[in-house]
């Protein structure tokens, strides 16, 4: 019985990486997607602000000014 616990305990060599370790690769990655949304965010809403303000602003034909892009 002792033998076969040996046994055991010796196979529990792990070489690859355990879901603890891939849990905290995706928690990183998700923390910086979310830092670079928060950080980028506001200049690509301006740059989209913009376009749409161009794009209303040289409609032609009918047009609702009640309209918000």
């Amino acid at each position: 019985m002792l033998e076969f616990i040996r046994t055991i305990t010796a196979k529990r060599d792990q070489d690859g990486a355990s879901a603890v370790e891939y849990g905290l690769l995706v928690a990183g990655i998700a923390a910086l997607i979310v830092a670079i949304v928060f950080i980028f965010g506001g200049v690509i809403k301006d740059a989209f602000s913009k376009t749409c303000g161009k794009v209303s602003s040289g409609v032609t034909g009918t047009y609702d000014s009640t309209a918000t892009c």
